[in-house]
């Protein structure tokens, strides 16, 4: 199962087939491992003589079910399944091996090139073949999988590093959104039908929300010391974080102490991101708003989406598993004058550092609830406009009516368009925009969004549509 900062590992399947030179194996092998090892990811594989082919590659059943007893050994290390054809090699072995070890976790199929001046019986590999062969049993034995970028590639080609470290972003969304706790602190506010969603479709697809009352937290805020040494910890963080002007200074003690909260009630439940009542009653009972903390969970890996909106968190987390950076939650805000390309997504002021691009954060105030409920009762807000640069948007809906999870899927860019609007700011341009926006609408799609400061829909498509079974609109 991964958890968020679990270094990878993966199980490795060399593949063979006794009318072809076994010793084919070796090369491939060998520069496998040194990219798996260059990449950093720990690796589950058979000694080199513990078939007799050598080199660890596997042909027969036996060979197989010898594989499959040392992946089941490691059931709770192995993230994802590398099947690597030097040769042909045998479906039988490869096809009991992964049957029979039942991991349940996504495999990539390689297979590598036959060189046109070595294609005599000591040299050729068919193995262009031979992975026809084993994605035909995969497919028989319902068993998903992922291709790589072209059908066979040389042993030394820069896409098999590529395509390993895709692969990996691929294992990190599958098998964290499997296991995923989203921590709800307080209710959906009373104007944002928007934000509902279903837990039981979640929970189908083993993501579970951990609810909490937001009065817990205000409690729990409230009896937190000045002296208490994670309150100074976290006072000194937010000042290094951003910037804060001198006359809300004496709104720091609100702020922080809400912050250590939050922490502490996120670390006991074991969260892995978070959906948070910000609008408006801690602004009106507590007297300060979230979004530096927000913004600062964010940034840490831990996601925070607000107004409750628990799928937003869940699609912020997709996004940080995909790319491992920082992710945002948006609204699709403005059209950018009569550019029809672009337009401006904002929030209040909780987008993470990471996200941004730099680090000229300021807090302040909340501009649109504080014109109602006043500056003073509202800071704590990120005020930051972000740097130019690429982006991935994704956002995942409950669909009760028709009883899924939906989503769409997109890639765009962020521009350094001047805009004067208060709160965090990203004036966007993505290709066919009034057809995304028409889509959104017509399909009752919520009007926040996901977003994280990299290209990686390759990752969450695959992840998507190969294993955990969305529908999926991949907007080009």
């Amino acid at each position: 199962m991964y958890k968020a900062g679990k270094k990878l590992c993966f199980g490795v399947i060399i593949g063979t087939r006794a009318y072809f030179n076994p010793d084919l194996a070796i090369d491939v092998r060998k520069e496998l491992l040194r990219v798996l090892d260059e990449c950093g990811y720990d690796y589950v594989i058979l000694p080199e003589d513990a078939t007799p082919t050598g080199s660890s590659s596997i042909e027969t059943r036996e060979d197989g079910l010898k594989v499959a007893a040392q992946f089941k050994a490691h059931r709770e290390e192995i993230d994802g399944i590398i099947v690597a054809l030097p040769n042909f090699g045998f479906e039988i072995g490869i096809i009991n091996a992964i049957n029979e070890a039942n991991l349940n976790v996504p495999i990539l199929v390689q297979a590598y090139d036959d060189y046109n001046d070595k294609v005599d019986l000591d040299h050729r590999r068919d193995a262009f073949c031979g992975k026809i062969s084993v994605c035909n049993n995969l497919y028989q034995y319902g068993i998903p999988f992922s291709d790589t970028t072209l059908h066979t590639y040389d042993i030394y080609d820069p896409l098999v590093k590529a395509d390993i470290i895709k692969f990996a972003g691929v294992c990190r969304v599958v098998n964290g959104l499997r296991h995923c706790r989203i921590g709800q602190i307080g209710t959906r506010p009373l104007g944002f039908n928007t934000c509902r969603a279903s837990e039981k479709l979640l929970q189908k697809y083993g993501i579970t929300v951990v609810p909490a009352d937001l009065s817990e937290i205000l409690f729990a805020a409230e009896k937190i010391s000045e002296d208490d040494p994670e309150y100074i910890a976290k006072n000194k963080s937010i000042h290094e974080y951003a910037q804060i002007p001198a006359n809300y200074e004496d709104k720091m003690p609100l702020v922080t102490k809400f912050g250590v909260a939050v922490d502490r009630w996120t670390k006991a439940n074991d969260c892995d991101a978070l959906a948070i009542q910000c609008w408006d009653s801690l602004e009106i009972n507590f007297g300060c708003a979230p979004c530096v903390i927000m913004s600062m969970l964010s940034d840490t890996l831990i996601p925070s989406a607000c107004e409750t909106d628990i799928a937003g968190a869940v699609s912020m987390y997709a996004l940080t598993l995909a790319s491992g950076e920082a992710s945002a939650l948006m609204d699709w805000n403005n059209n950018f004058a009569q550019e029809r390309e672009k337009c401006v997504c904002t929030h209040c002021g909780n987008y993470a550092c990471g996200f941004v691009g730099n680090k000229d954060l300021k807090l302040t105030p909340l501009g649109v609830l504080g014109r109602t409920l006043g500056k003073v009762k509202t800071f704590g807000a990120v005020s930051a406009k972000v740097s130019e640069g690429d982006f991935t948007f994704f956002r995942i809906s409950t669909d009760d009516p028709k009883g899924c999870i939906k989503a769409y899927l997109g890639e765009g860019e962020i521009t350094n368009d001047p805009y004067g609007m208060d709160g965090c700011i990203a004036v966007t341009k993505v290709n066919n925009l009034q057809k995304l926006m028409k889509y959104i609408c017509r399909n009752g799609f919520e009007h926040h969004v996901a977003a994280t400061r990299s290209h990686v829909a390759g990752i969450l498509q695959d992840a998507i549509e190969n294993y955990l079974g969305w529908d999926l609109y991949v907007h080009e």
